[in-house]
């Protein structure tokens, strides 16, 4: 089975996305494919707590603080799974142009309800 890097929107969403990322990971663990979670990385009721009392400087600052360790992560896996609603995204772009720069597999998950693990 093939390592995934999971990308998609998380900043401006509740909870940073994070359900969706957790969802998309079971999931597709579940069909036996490893994957790499930035919310996992970056993640936890604490990151959530931290990022609502952060100011948009310190946004900033933790965006690419998370960014300089999603993309080494990136770098270890074989494809990408795009997540709905990834080209709004700042970091799902910049993951989604390194992948294809590398010739990575990416992956376009359509939008679909699925059912928490």
């Amino acid at each position: 089975m093939t390592h995934f890097y999971l990308a998609g929107p998380m900043s401006g969403y509740p909870e940073l996305n994070f359900p969706a990322f957790h969802r998309e990971a079971a999931y597709y663990r579940s069909l036996g494919h490893k994957i790499t979670n930035p919310a996992e990385i970056n993640g936890g009721a604490a990151e959530l707590v931290a990022c609502e009392a952060m100011t948009d400087e310190q946004l900033k600052a933790h965006w690419r603080k998370c960014m300089r360790k999603d993309i080494p992560a990136l770098l270890k896996c074989e494809g990408i799974l795009m997540m709905p609603g990834w080209e709004r995204s700042k970091g799902a772009s910049l993951e989604h142009h390194i992948a294809r720069a590398l010739d990575m597999q990416v992956v376009y998950l359509v939008r679909e309800e699925r059912q928490a693990a």
